[in-house]
């Protein structure tokens, strides 16, 4: 089994998009998957009620409370970490994962919280020993606008792989809505914003 963590200490910065887009992509592939939803707001989890029956099946874990073990015969799990993290919070989920990936918005406040949790995560021993992959995501992003920019320099000192931009798109709110993701859209405005996905797929998917 392969597990991905989506995590940052900052709130709103998209992490519930990425674990229901990741897990989506890997029910695509007809692997058998799950989401540990691990925040109180269980957003990925109402995300799943809302998922049409016609689309690829998600089993939805509450981990609110309590970290469990996932099911037998699991292929994929994708955790949507609460944002709230402590540090042991941080080793624990990291310790159970193989890559994680990290949503940051643009703004100075953003990229503050995201420079002290990437700050954490490089202390942490499985990491420093590059025994897991950390990837970062630039996420929301609007091309052409002063606080996007400002985010390109920020990504340059930090030391992880920015591995995908994803623009801001009212695209993603309607999919939220329908249970659904861009990824699992037909139409060729979808398919330019599914294309931004491919690199952070491509890479949570290499050995």
């Amino acid at each position: 089994m392969r597990t991905v963590l989506v995590g940052n200490i900052k709130g709103g910065c998209g992490k519930t998009t990425l674990a229901t887009h990741i897990a989506a992509a890997f029910a695509g592939q007809g692997l058998v998957t799950a989401i540990g939803d691990c925040d109180r707001q269980r957003s990925s989890l109402n995300w799943l009620r809302r998922r049409p029956a016609a689309l690829p099946p998600i089993t939805g874990l509450d981990w609110a409370k309590d970290v469990g073990s996932p099911p037998k015969g699991l292929d994929r799990l994708v955790i949507d970490a609460p944002a709230a993290m402590h540090h042991k919070d941080v080793e624990d989920l990291i310790a159970i994962s193989d890559v994680v990936v990290v949503p940051v918005l643009p703004g100075a406040f953003d990229e503050d919280a995201t420079a002290h949790f990437l700050e954490r995560l490089a202390k942490v021993k499985a990491v420093r020993k590059n025994k897991r992959v950390v990837a970062v995501v630039g996420n929301r992003l609007r091309p052409g606008t002063k606080a996007s920019e400002h985010l390109d320099g920020f990504f340059g000192g930090l030391g992880f792989p920015v591995v995908a931009r994803l623009r801001d798109s009212q695209i993603y709110t309607a999919a939220a809505a329908a249970g659904s993701s861009v990824l699992e859209a037909g139409d060729r405005r979808a398919r330019a914003y599914a294309a931004e996905w491919v690199p952070l797929l491509a890479l949570i998917d290499s050995p």
